[in-house]
């Protein structure tokens, strides 16, 4: 979840030198970093039960990630003759997300079976081989599991939304590879990106059920339309045409879909939002895709100077790590562990969740990322392969709580005198 963006005057290539290193692709727009900082607050807030519409912050993550990566991928297409190193791809996806990933799922199956209740351990054990497939949302929609109302007993329900993300990783850029060649490759690109929305949004609609919407809303089918409409941002028909508006007309419609995103957010209550799934999930999709665009466009409006803040911009370089941990501490730090509630609660489930992603980012993240060299090649593929050997070999040591076990107060169990 790093941010792609333009090459820098002092990473330029030559034309002899048609393989350009992932720096030479990248600049930091500092709105972006802090709209992403945005995102995980909503999401901290909604599962700490003081906002209901902040679970719609996984869909900005969605525009945001469909947006930076497309960028990413058309930039090195153009400069490599229409090429895209696919490998080379999908190890810095790798190296960006998995070894966090790996040490979140670890260490919060040893919390849980040290602290957490048995019914905890059960869905962590049962849970965890999918979310290290990347196929979390799957599994809970096979399952049964109803997001809006089982994901308090599972430590890793949060996590569909990195299985929809890793599943557009591996998809997307073999589409690029098709379409992203010759002439006239931007304009197929945005075809491709909103026949995809088009088709992901008539999905939505017509698999979405009152019962349970959980098929939809984890689908990666159905939430593909918010990765897509960022992407359909990213190619060169948008950016030639918000290229034409100008700054200030550009700061101002910043302000004006960031307000309606805000107003949309306060209005939303999960699926009791009759709305969301038959087009609201899409408009709001849809305007974070034009809001990131004009960010892009002028990160420098108010509205950019704004999300660009070192507060934001701060708590959206550690979002990833965040998202993450953050519902793991939220249930094992529980109001009986805790001896708190309500705000004073929250304060602390906060600052757990921003130490151990400020620790994620220091200790994993950043050194496999950027000064690890044996991360890099067959090294590093031999190494991640190993690493996710010794998660699976936890998984069968941790032993399964015995059945029924924490579900029944024994205390409770005396004889009928009747």
């Amino acid at each position: 979840m790093s941010l792609p963006a333009m090459p820098s005057p002092a990473h330029r290539r030559t034309r002899a030198d048609p393989s350009p290193a992932p720096s030479s692709l990248r600049r930091r727009v500092a709105p972006l970093d802090g709209l992403r900082g945005v995102a995980v607050l909503g999401v901290l807030f909604f599962h700490a039960g003081h906002f209901d519409g902040g679970f719609l912050g996984v869909d900005l993550f969605f525009v945001l990630s469909g947006f930076l990566i497309t960028g990413l991928l058309l930039r090195e297409a153009r400069v490599r003759d229409g090429r895209i190193d696919l490998v080379a791809f999908w190890g810095r996806r790798a190296r960006r997300l998995l070894p966090a990933l790996a040490v979140m799922l670890a260490g919060t199956l040893l919390l849980v079976w040290a602290l957490g209740p048995p019914y905890l351990l059960r869905h962590a054990l049962d849970d965890g081989p999918w979310v290290a497939a990347n196929l979390a949302n799957w599994h809970f929609v096979a399952d049964r599991v109803g997001y809006w109302d089982s994901a308090g007993t599972r430590p890793f329900s949060h996590l569909w939304s990195i299985a929809v993300e890793e599943q557009f990783y591996v998809v997307w850029p073999l589409v690029l590879c098709l379409v992203a060649r010759g002439r006239g490759a931007g304009s197929r690109v945005a075809a491709v990106a909103g026949a995809g929305a088009a088709v992901s949004l008539v999905l939505m609609v017509a698999l979405t059920t009152p019962a349970d919407t959980t098929r939809v809303y984890e689908g990666t089918d159905t939430r593909a339309f918010s990765l897509l409409l960022g992407a359909l941002a990213a190619t060169s028909p948008v950016t030639r045409l918000t290229a034409r508006v100008s700054e200030r007309a550009a700061g101002r419609w910043s302000l004006v879909l960031g307000a309606g995103i805000g107003a949309y957010w306060v209005a939303a209550d999960g699926q009791n939002s009759p709305s969301l799934f038959h087009g609201g999930l899409f408009l709001h999709a849809l305007a974070a895709a034009l809001l990131v665009a004009c960010l892009a466009r002028a990160p420098r409006t108010p509205a950019g100077r704004f999300l660009g803040a070192a507060p934001l911009r701060r708590l959206g370089t550690v979002s990833y790590s965040l998202y993450l941990w953050h519902w793991p501490v939220y249930l094992l730090l529980s109001e009986e562990r805790l001896g708190l509630e309500g705000p004073p609660r929250t304060l602390v489930l906060l600052a757990v969740s921003v130490t151990l992603a400020w620790l994620s980012k220091v200790l994993v993240e950043d050194p496999v990322r950027f000064r690890a060299g044996w991360a890099k090649g067959r090294t590093g593929a031999i190494v991640l392969v190993a690493a996710f050997a010794a998660l699976a070999a936890l998984w069968t040591v941790v032993p399964q709580p015995r059945t029924g076990e924490g579900s029944v107060d024994v205390t409770r169990l005396v004889p009928d005198d009747g």
